[in-house]
C-alpha cells in the first residue's frame, strides 16, 4: 500500500499551526498561520470558494470566506486541518488527496517551517516521497509558470550527479534550476528566498524568472 504523504503532510503541519499559535508569520505574504489554516480548511469543506483561487473574478467571494473562516477560534480550524476533508468534498475521494494535496501541504508545511528570523533548515525527505515530489515538480509549468516567456528546466541533484536536466517548461533562453525536488518545489511555487536552488542560466533570463508571479 502506497505511504500517505498527503496524510503524514497533514498531521505534521496541524502539530507545527498548534505549536506556533494563530499569529505566527508564514511565507505566504501577508498571511499568518491563523490565515493560511483558514484557507486549508475553506478549501476542502468550501467548493464554493474554489474557482477563486485560480480565477480573479472569483477571488473577492473566495477571501471573504477564508476571513469569516479566520474570525472563528483557533484551535477549531486548526483540528478541521488535522481531520481531513469531509467525506461529500471533493478531495474526500479516495486518490483525490494524496493527488491534489501532497504538494499543497508539503509546501504549506515549509510555509510554516521556515518564515520569520533564520527559518529552518530542509528536512531529511526519504526517497520515494523525493520521487513523488519530482514529478509533482516536473508537471508543474502548467501552473506555476504559465504565461511565462522564458524557457525553465530542472536538474535534481539528490541523485546520481550526471543526472540530465529535464526542461519542463519551453522557451528561449532557458534557465536551469538544480536541487533536491522539494526545494524544487518550493522555488518553482513562489518561495524563491528560501528554497535551496541554484539558478543558471541568461541574466535577464533569470530576472524575468524570478520577478513572475509563481505563488501557490
Amino acid at each position: 500500500m502506497p505511504t500517505p504523504y498527503a496524510r503524514i503532510e497533514r498531521a505534521a503541519l496541524a502539530a507545527l499551526l498548534r505549536e506556533r499559535g494563530p499569529d505566527a508569520p508564514t511565507l505566504c505574504a501577508g498571511w499568518t498561520t491563523r490565515d493560511l489554516a483558514a484557507h486549508l480548511v475553506v478549501r476542502e469543506h468550501r467548493p464554493d470558494s474554489g474557482p477563486g483561487i485560480m480565477f480573479k473574478p472569483f477571488a473577492g467571494w473566495t477571501e471573504k470566506v477564508r476571513l469569516g473562516r479566520a474570525a472563528k477560534p483557533y484551535e477549531e480550524t486548526v483540528r478541521l486541518v488535522e481531520s481531513g476533508p469531509p467525506r461529500l468534498s471533493l478531495f474526500g475521494i479516495p486518490g483525490v488527496d494524496a493527488a491534489a494535496n501532497t504538494m499543497e501541504y508539503f509546501i504549506h508545511l515549509e510555509d510554516v517551517r521556515r518564515a520569520g528570523p533564520g527559518g529552518a533548515e530542509p528536512r531529511d525527505i526519504e526517497p520515494a516521497f523525493a520521487e513523488i515530489l519530482w514529478k509533482r515538480a516536473k508537471g508543474a509549468s502548467r501552473i506555476a509558470l504559465r504565461g511565462l516567456s522564458v524557457g525553465v528546466a530542472l536538474r535534481r541533484t539528490d541523485t546520481a550527479a550526471d543526472e540530465p536536466a529535464v526542461t519542463i517548461h519551453p522557451g528561449d533562453p532557458v534557465v536551469t534550476l538544480s536541487g533536491h525536488p522539494g526545494e524544487l518545489l518550493l522555488y518553482l511555487f513562489g518561495r524563491k528566498d528560501v528554497a535551496r536552488v541554484s539558478v543558471e542560466g541568461d541574466a535577464d533570463a533569470i530576472r524575468r524568472l524570478r520577478e513572475a508571479d509563481t505563488g501557490l
